[in-house]
């Protein structure tokens, strides 16, 4: 089993299980919507979208991610064969309990849904320990908020009928872990891809600043979480949105512009501040008028460009492909980035906020059938060359 290429490597199932249903569930999730399309769900249909975009699409990327990551820092061997078999088989069986909950009733998809993250988390955990590395140990405690957020979702849906604290909760978890992954690697692979130009600005190092800026970023997320409709949630978000941008700035993304695998990793960043400043507009804007365009920073922007820009680079790395983006991949982040800035537009009142609602979602399913298509190959077939060192 471990020596099909398929299973060698956590990044090859979930990544090609993370894009097919990406644009699976937006495919679903327009009809819902638009039409009133009905799935025999016992939920509420906006909290099965919001759950399966954070706790189905985004974990599973986090996991491929997480697996194929780990080996690199902790000088541990992949998990691969049966383990990856049995974490695909976990994980499809949440998205099928989800979309069934109104067969099979909330307490069993709730025992179903739980498994897959704790188990990544376990799995995670093992390596890490094993390793001692102890610069790692905080990712445990972003997937433990993750776990908690998800069971949060599911005591809500069964107690109230409606999740709200739940989908803030894991969206802000997958958020704070791209302010804690993405500070790592987009200044790392901007400094690998600015030194061979010669001299000139390199992305400055990790230091108080970044601290400060994570810091008040999680102060800025809880708030949002607990209280949405605070001012002082508002203030703290503009904070943290003027802390994060300065951070991206420190990190040079101006002289990658000519490298598109570098490029999206700060486009995809950017949204994280946007979506801080959005949070914060809407707590002084006019009730109704900005109400989910901070979400869909994040949601659409900031998590849906960086899985894409993180996935297309593990997979080229780790099958042995020069670190370029074709025209095609490059087509694939731009349809992405025309999705999030047409999802964040449809949220204010216009004439036109259907056409863009519709716009976004074919985006969303073009970049991510574009995605599948391209990368399948890679995920499905042998390593060409050598493996390099921290792709």
């Amino acid at each position: 089993m471990a020596s099909h290429p398929f299973l060698s490597y956590a990044f090859r199932p979930f990544f090609l299980a993370a894009g097919a249903f990406a644009a699976l569930a937006i495919v679903v999730w327009l009809p819902i919507f638009m039409a009133g399309l009905e799935l025999p769900i016992e939920m509420l249909p906006r909290d099965w979208h919001a759950h399966e975009m954070i706790y189905g699409y985004a974990a599973a990327a986090i996991a491929g991610f997480l697996f194929t990551a780990i080996p690199n820092w902790t000088g541990r061997r992949p998990i691969s064969g049966a383990a990856v078999l049995v974490l695909l088989l976990v994980w499809i069986a949440g998205r099928i309990a989800m979309a069934t909950s109104g067969l099979i009733g909330l307490r069993l998809t709730m025992m179903i849904d739980l498994l897959f993250l704790p188990l990544v988390s376990f799995m995670a955990g093992h390596e890490i320990v094993a390793s001692n590395n102890r610069r790692n140990f905080k990712l445990l405690a972003v997937l433990a908020v993750l776990i908690a957020g998800n069971g949060l979702f599911h005591i809500e849906v069964m107690k109230d009928g409606i999740a709200n604290y739940g989908q803030r909760f894991g969206l802000a978890a997958v958020v704070a872990l791209i302010t804690v992954i993405g500070g790592r690697i987009v200044p790392s692979f901007t400094r690998n891809a600015l030194i061979p130009l010669g001299p000139g600005r390199l992305p400055q190092p990790f230091g108080p600043f970044d601290i400060a800026a994570i810091v008040v970023s999680v102060a800025a997320l809880g708030a949002w979480v607990v209280t949405p409709q605070s001012g002082a949630t508002g203030a703290v978000a503009l904070i943290a949105a003027a802390l994060q941008s300065v951070r991206l700035a420190r990190w040079a993304g101006d002289r990658a512009r000519g490298d598109f695998l570098v490029l999206i990793l700060h486009l995809a960043y950017a949204f994280v501040p946007l979506g801080f400043l959005l949070i914060g507009l809407e707590m002084f804007a006019p009730a109704g008028t900005m109400t989910g365009a901070g979400v869909h920073a994040w949601g659409v922007g900031a998590i849906g460009l960086m899985t894409l820009a993180v996935m297309t680079r593990a997979t080229l790395g780790h099958t042995g492909r020069p670190l370029v983006a074709t025209r095609m991949t490059a087509l694939v982040y731009g349809l992405a980035i025309a999705a999030a800035f047409a999802r964040i537009a449809a949220v204010f009142p216009s004439p036109v906020e259907g056409d863009l609602l519709v716009f976004a979602g074919a985006a969303w399913v073009a970049s991510f059938a574009g995605l599948v298509a391209i990368y399948a190959p890679m995920w499905l077939g042998p390593r060409l060359g050598a493996e390099p060192p921290g792709c």
